[in-house]
């Protein structure tokens, strides 16, 4: 049963504390079974009796019940103690106006802490990015950023946002780990096992949105399965460049599909296997109203408002993971993992070369290969040591061929005769990381978890780093708790995001660069604080507040220098990022509500590597000044309410954001906004074709017409404009 549309709570202390009801396991909770539980013989025939098919059932469930009790000592492999860690279970993202239609950083935007961006990116208590997504537990190794969604929520039975000051176990990508638990086996209307379910559907809408959606999902004898996909095409792929309801040049096709199968060797042990795919083209939307910057022989430069420049970005992963529940003290899971990622931009011959100076056909490929291992192993009552290692090589390449016109010291243009300017480069990495960690129970009140983790890079850089953790909880009272961490944090570069481009090559032409630069992205190195607490004010509201505060040196940073959509790391030299953030949760009967609200500044001083993206100016003006990062925001607040009536399912949610930065070196920042989104959900149970769900979803109520981006700022492109008011009704068939 769901309890809050969004729960906060400082975890880690395992007392039975009404703060974290959610967490504790009932004595008729699978996941508590006994070690000894029996295997299950195979399912029966279609000839079996009545008996014979009570006993299969039973049988079902006995796997099933095996397989949650395998969950349990998986998620046992992975402590919170001194983060923050914000849950969505199946009936929170259900209470959505979108529902599981909702994409997945639309989700995440409901936690506190989390800012909306252009291009579908978010920032997480005034990082840039940095987020690790897990998949039961096992790393996603990251793609390569562009604006499409790699990961569907359609798959995800709980999505857990964990932020703070990380456990030892958790290294490279520490903004925030998104950590997602597919769904299981299917069940019937009793809550019974099946060996076969699933669900399809259909969404239409605004801006010519169609989609089509489905999953299965069963169980037979000691095999299970997941599988689902998605198709999706409207006309507002990317955000508006201009203020109109309606994009030019706008359409985007997007498929994803993920499957997850597992075979129950025994009670204590099974194997899995998970595969991902996404496809995703989008068209660059145009800016009318430009005027050409360039002229070239021979053509009529087309109307800005006539550009075909167009994008892909494809991604597959696979992971082959074993899991042993070896005693009562001992479990273990190790995974091999492989990636392929690959973004791909082509411009408008003619138009991009006559407004901006090049077109670059540009494509950058990266794959990615190795293991995650974790250990936890129970010393004794009050001491649980985890360990774990993680190893990964990589293959990434830059191919990049420019069209170019030639132009003499000042940029001007001296000849129409473009000519091609080819600028590849690849390059291997490895990455290491291992730890080791204790979580002791000092106390009934107090859990701390003290340890350290060493890594490793070794890609455009060979840095290293050992760092030490520190995170407890302590139960105050049986209705509020205390947490407080300390991590000393080491973010190597994505090597898909280092913008290898020869400054020397492009000398003399209409894409000459302001200044010569250090392409070699350092890893980011940070002491980290967070102080928190959680309070059960009555049996029904939540409350939680929680302070944070992050030194850094060679702060990483990306922008999308250049009219290639692609994002590009750099290097600040200092950086100082700190925040405030309150919680409240509220639940009566059909009623649920929630309110987020949090207060950052995001700074920073000197640029270190990357310096040809920037004007002489703006570098000197960074250097001698503390300046806000371009994805600083002030205040971001996220509000949600949902209720039951006669079995329709009303919800609102809300976002407001005080404005990203803008203007000079990010001196000043938009306005505010205040977006609104409403949906109403009834299933119905017709008499021929049995039950079918139906969904209304109006985002932006209100038709706020409001920018992400106004085209100024550091690393920042084109202007976005959010979407205006748009309607989407969704179907499903549930089987």
């Amino acid at each position: 049963m769901s309890r809050f549309p969004l729960r906060a709570i400082a975890a880690g202390a395992a007392s039975a504390l009404a703060l974290s009801a959610h967490a504790q396991s009932s004595p008729a909770d699978p996941s508590s079974s006994s070690p000894s539980a029996p295997s299950a013989p195979s399912a029966p025939s279609a000839r079996s009796s009545a008996p014979a098919q009570a006993a299969g059932a039973k049988a079902l469930n006995a796997v099933v019940v095996t397989a949650k009790r395998l969950d349990a000592a998986r998620n046992a492999l992975s402590p919170e103690t001194g983060s923050s860690v914000y849950r969505f279970d199946s009936e929170d993202i259900n209470a959505l106006p979108q529902g599981e239609n909702t994409p997945l950083n639309q989700v995440l935007l409901q936690a506190p802490g989390v800012v909306q961006d252009s291009f579908g990116q978010l920032h997480v208590r005034g990082d840039h990015a940095n987020l690790q997504y897990r998949i039961n537990g096992v790393i996603i190794p990251e793609p390569i950023s562009g604006f499409g969604q790699m990961l569907d929520t359609r798959f995800a039975d709980e999505i857990k946002l964990i932020t703070g000051a990380l456990p030892a176990q958790y290294g490279f990508r520490t903004a925030g780990i998104v950590d997602i638990r597919t769904k299981g086996a299917a069940a019937d209307e009793e809550g019974q096992p099946k060996a076969f379910g699933g669900e399809i559907g259909t969404v239409f809408g605004s801006h010519a949105d169609h989609e089509l959606n489905g999953y299965v999902q069963g169980a037979k004898g000691p095999w299970s399965y997941f599988l689902s996909g998605s198709f999706v095409e409207n006309n507002l792929g990317i955000e508006n460049p201009a203020a109109g309801r309606n994009a030019i040049h706008d359409h985007t096709d997007q498929g994803k599909a993920f499957g997850m199968l597992s075979y129950l060797i025994n009670p204590d042990s099974r194997v899995s296997f998970m595969f991902g795919s996404a496809d995703n083209r989008f068209q660059i939307p145009n800016r009318p109203g430009l005027s050409p910057s360039f002229t070239i022989d021979g053509v009529v430069t087309p109307p800005s408002d006539q550009l075909n420049a167009n994008q892909r970005e494809k991604t597959d992963f696979q992971i082959l993971s074993y899991q042993n529940k070896v005693s009562s003290a001992l479990d273990f899971q190790v995974s091999l993992f492989h990636r392929t990622s690959r973004v791909d931009y082509n411009p408008d011959p003619i138009g991009d070369l006559a407004y901006t100076g090049v077109a670059a056909n540009l494509t950058r490929k990266n794959e990615a290969y190795g293991v995650q291992a974790d250990g936890s192993y129970v010393l004794s009552p009050s001491h649980t040591l985890r360990s774990g290692l993680f190893v990964q090589r990589e293959r990434f390449a830059v191919n990049n061929t420019s069209s170019v016109l030639p132009a003499d010291a000042d940029g001007n243009q001296t000849s129409g005769v473009p000519f091609s300017i080819v600028d590849n480069t690849s390059n291997t990495g490895t990455t290491l990381g291992v730890y080791l960690q204790d979580e002791w129970k000092a106390t009934d009140k107090l859990t701390v978890n003290y340890g350290a983790r060493y890594d490793h890079v070794n890609t455009v850089v060979s840095e290293q780093q050992l760092s030490p953790r520190l995170g407890l909880t302590y139960d105050l009272t049986n209705v509020t708790r205390l947490h407080a961490g300390y991590a000393r944090y080491f973010t190597p570069p994505a090597t898909e995001k280092i913008d290898s481009t020869s400054v020397a090559s492009f000398a003399g032409t209409t894409n000459a660069l302001p200044s010569d630069a250090n392409t070699a992205v350092r890893s980011e190195r940070s002491d980290y604080f967070d102080l928190g607490v959680s309070h059960q004010a009555t049996r029904n509201l939540t409350l939680g507040l929680d302070a944070y505060y992050r030194k850094v040196r060679h702060l990483q940073d990306e922008g999308q220098f250049g009219n290639a959509l692609i994002f590009s790391s750099f290097n600040y030299d200092q950086g100082k990022i700190y925040g405030l953030e309150g919680t409240a949760n509220y639940r009566q009967g059909s009623f649920a509500a929630y309110a987020n609200l949090g207060v950052s500044r995001a700074l920073a001083k000197g640029v270190e590597t990357g310096q040809f993206h920037f004007g002489a100016d703006e570098l000197a003006y960074i250097a001698s000044n503390w300046v806000h990062l371009d994805h600083d925001q002030t205040v971001a607040g996220s509000f949600g309410t949902s209720y039951t009536w006669h079995g329709t399912l009303l919800s609102a949610d809300a976002l407001f954001g005080s404005g990203l930065r803008n203007g000079f070196a990010n001196t000043s920042h938009l306005g505010a906004y205040f977006q609104v989104n409403v949906g109403a959900g009834h299933a119905f149970d017709a008499p021929v074709i049995g039950k079918f769900k139906v969904r209304l979803t109006v985002i932006n109520l209100f038709d706020r017409n409001y920018q992400l981006r106004d085209g100024t700022g550091i690393g920042v492109g084109a202007p976005q404009y959010a979407p205006r008011r748009s309607f989407y009704v969704a179907l499903s068939k549930p089987f």
